[in-house]
C-alpha cells in the first residue's frame, strides 16, 4: 500500500499526507480466540502530535513537541512529518497525552517525550525527545499510552503497566503512587489486548472476556457502579469482546456478532447515544457490522466490515467531519469513503489510513498536528 502526501487542509475538512506505505492491519472481527495476535497499530494521535509508520518500517511523527513527543531529539514543532531516529525496524505504536512508545520488530519497547509519573518505563521522572528502551525484554506484543500511564502485553500473555497510578490505573493495587519500570498485573498468561485512558485501563483476555480497572467515577469501567477498581474486574459475562479503546472517562468495545458497546461519561455523546453516563455497556444502534473501534479523549470513531467509518462524540474542532462544531450523540458517517481500514486513532484530531494507503488526518490542528504544513484549524 502506498500513502499519498499531498497536503491541503480545509475549513472542517481532511488533510492528506504520502506516509508511504504501511503493513497490513490486524481485523478486529475475528473471533475471540484471534485475539492472541495483538493488533497492529501504524498510526497514532496524541493530544497535539501524530507519529506514524512507512511502509519501509520507518518512523514519523509531527505536531507538538513541547514535552519532546516526537522523539526527533529536540522540542520545536513540527508541522510536516519528520523522521524518527533512523531505525527501520519499526512494527506497532501508540500515543499518549504527550508522550509516545512504540515496538519494533524484534519484539523491543521504547518510549519518549513527558515522564513526569513514569509514563515511559525507564526507571526515571526525566522527559525524553528520543526513544529510549524499556527494560531489556525482547517479547513486547502491544503497547498502549495513556495520559501518563502506559500498559503492554507480551507474547507470553503476561500484562505489565507502569506510570502514575494515583486511581490504581496500573491494576496492581494503590500502592505504589506511580511506577517508573514496568510491574507484571496479577499472574493471568491469558491477555490479548489492553487500552488506557486518562486514568483507567480496559484489557480482553483471548477467552473473549473484558475487564477493566481504576478510576470510576463516570462509570468508565463498566462494572454496573461508580466505585474504582484497584485490581482488574470482570465487565459482565459476555466472552464475545474481541477489542476495547478506552477514552478520556468511557470505553467503547465491539463483540465477536459485530455490535458496538459504550459506556462511561456522555457529555459531549462520546458513548454514541443519548442520556447521561452509562455505568455498564449500552448498545450503540442496532448495526451487526461493526469491526472496530477507537476512541481519545472525548471523540469515538468505529469501522464497519463495508469500509464505511464513522464518529461521534466532540466535535469542537470539526473531528467528526461533518461541516459543523456541534456535539454528537449517534454516530456520524466520515464522508462518502467505504475505503477506510481498522488502522486510525481518534482525537481532538483523528487521523485513518484507506486501503490506498493513504494517510488522511482531520480536526484541530493548533501545533500543526495534520502534518499539512500549517497550523490552521480544521473548524
Amino acid at each position: 500500500m502506498r500513502r499519498v502526501v499531498t497536503v491541503a487542509a480545509t475549513v472542517i475538512g481532511f488533510a492528506a499526507l504520502t506516509v508511504g506505505a504501511l503493513p497490513g492491519a490486524a481485523d478486529a472481527s475475528a473471533g475471540p480466540a484471534a485475539l492472541s495476535a495483538p493488533a497492529v497499530s501504524s498510526v497514532a494521535a496524541g493530544y497535539g502530535h501524530t507519529c506514524a509508520i512507512r511502509a519501509d518500517d520507518t518512523l514519523w511523527c509531527w505536531g507538538s513537541n513541547y514535552s519532546g513527543e516526537l522523539g526527533d531529539g529536540t522540542t520545536t514543532n513540527r508541522t510536516s512529518p519528520v523522521r524518527v531516529g533512523d531505525a527501520a525496524t519499526w512494527a506497532s505504536i501508540d500515543a499518549g497525552t504527550s508522550y509516545t512508545c512504540a515496538i519494533r520488530t524484534d519484539g523491543t519497547l521504547w518510549c519518549w517525550g513527558s515522564n513526569f509519573r513514569g509514563q515511559l518505563g525507564d526507571g526515571t521522572t526525566t522527559k525524553r525527545t528520543a526513544p529510549v528502551r524499556v527494560g531489556s525484554a525482547t517479547t513486547w506484543a502491544g503497547v498502549s499510552a495513556g495520559d501518563s500511564h502506559t500498559c503492554a502485553t507480551r507474547t507470553d500473555g503476561t500484562l505489565w503497566c507502569w506510570g502514575f497510578n494515583r486511581f490504581a490505573q496500573l491494576g496492581i493495587g494503590t500502592d505504589p503512587y506511580y511506577a517508573t519500570a514496568p510491574v507484571q498485573v496479577g499472574t493471568a498468561t491469558t491477555w490479548a489486548s489492553v487500552t488506557t485512558g486518562f486514568a483507567h485501563t480496559c484489557a480482553v483476555r483471548t477467552d473473549g472476556t473484558l475487564w477493566c480497572w481504576g478510576n470510576n467515577t463516570d462509570g468508565q469501567l463498566g462494572v454496573g457502579d461508580l466505585s474504582y477498581r484497584a485490581t482488574p474486574a470482570q465487565v459482565g459475562t459476555a466472552t464475545t469482546w474481541t477489542g476495547v479503546a478506552a477514552g478520556y472517562a468511557f470505553a467503547c468495545a465491539v463483540r465477536a456478532e459485530g455490535t458496538l458497546w459504550c459506556w462511561g461519561e456522555n457529555g459531549y455523546g462520546q458513548l454514541g447515544v443519548s442520556g447521561t453516563h452509562q455505568t455498564a455497556p449500552i448498545r450503540v444502534g442496532a448495526a451487526t457490522t461493526w469491526s472496530g473501534v477507537g476512541a481519545g479523549f472525548d471523540t469515538a470513531c468505529a469501522l464497519r466490515t463495508d469500509g464505511t467509518l464513522w464518529c461521534w462524540g466532540n466535535n469542537s474542532a470539526g473531528q467528526l467531519d461533518d461541516g459543523t462544531t456541534t456535539h454528537r450523540y449517534a454516530p456520524t458517517r466520515i464522508g462518502t469513503a467505504a475505503t477506510w481500514t481498522n488502522d486510525f486513532a481518534a482525537g481532538y484530531h483523528i487521523c485513518a489510513y484507506r486501503a490506498d494507503g493513504s494517510l488522511r488526518c482531520w480536526g484541530n490542528n493548533a501545533n500543526g498536528q495534520l502534518g499539512d504544513t500549517t497550523t490552521r484549524l480544521a473548524r
